[in-house]
């Protein structure tokens, strides 16, 4: 090969490379989707990565972090947090010990992240669903965040191959046509995607803002449905994405 044909092939594999582009995800991870009397608090960190990847990025402490009690009692958990590292980055980490059985959601809301490879920024209202002591009722109900997954499949104590349905709401209405980013959390490093491709799974909701999902394996699935806010944010888009995590038994 001649020396035109080799910088014209290295061109060609940067340009692709350019290309590709991994998901971001706000991750709230608990070590268990569910608490009982042998499991009676939970643990859980708060992070921001490219999950299936293992990449990780910097997570401001964020401007929010509280959990609901039966989609009605809100509770400030914001002062909680403790600095700690995940994938070699900037995280927080906090426990919670309920006072008595119930639903509880917990969500952090994060200062916006700069994304300059894709001139905006990134807003992902993220939250998790635990079951305590399997009280968790009324798992579908909104919580009138500014853009949330409301769960249409119990968002705990599911087999891995089941499927996840959920409605992505914006403003408090059902958003239609939402792409909704999906992401296994490969935690051990143990999967491998064939193709770039194959990493972020992607699914279109429906009018109704509907969507459905079947995670394959065992372990925490994130997803993630994305719009972008009617306002700017200092000076370029904003991208929200309501996101939520499920765990595969």
């Amino acid at each position: 090969m001649t020396g035109k044909r080799i910088l014209m092939a290295l061109i060609m594999v940067l340009t692709l490379g350019a290309g590709t582009a991994w998901a971001h995800f706000g991750m709230l991870i608990p070590d268990t989707d569910g608490m009982d009397q042998d499991k009676r608090s939970v643990n859980m960190t708060l992070s921001f990565s490219h999950p299936f990847e293992m990449v990780g990025m910097e997570l401001e402490k964020p401007a929010e972090f509280f959990v609901v009690a039966n989609n009605e009692d809100k509770t400030d958990l914001l002062g909680t947090l403790k600095q700690t590292k995940v994938m070699g980055h900037t995280a927080w980490e906090t426990s919670f010990t309920p006072r008595s059985p119930g639903l509880y959601t917990f969500v952090f809301d994060p200062v916006p992240y700069k994304e300059d490879a894709e001139n905006n920024y990134i807003r992902h209202i993220t939250k998790v669903v635990i079951d305590g002591f399997g009280e968790g009722e009324n798992w579908n109900q909104p919580l009138g965040l500014k853009t949330e997954i409301v769960p249409l499949t119990r968002p705990f104590g599911n087999y891995a191959g089941n499927v996840f349905q959920g409605i992505v709401m914006l403003d408090g209405k059902p958003a239609p046509y939402t792409r909704v980013e999906v992401e296994y959390y490969n935690e051990k490093g143990d999967k491998q995607a064939p193709a770039d491709r194959m990493i972020t799974q992607e699914v279109i909701a429906d009018g109704n803002g509907v969507f459905t999902f079947v995670c394959p394996w065992k372990g925490w699935w994130g997803f993630a449905g994305l719009n972008a806010d009617s306002e700017p944010y200092n000076g370029r888009e904003l991208e929200l994405g309501a996101v939520i995590w499920v765990k595969m038994q």
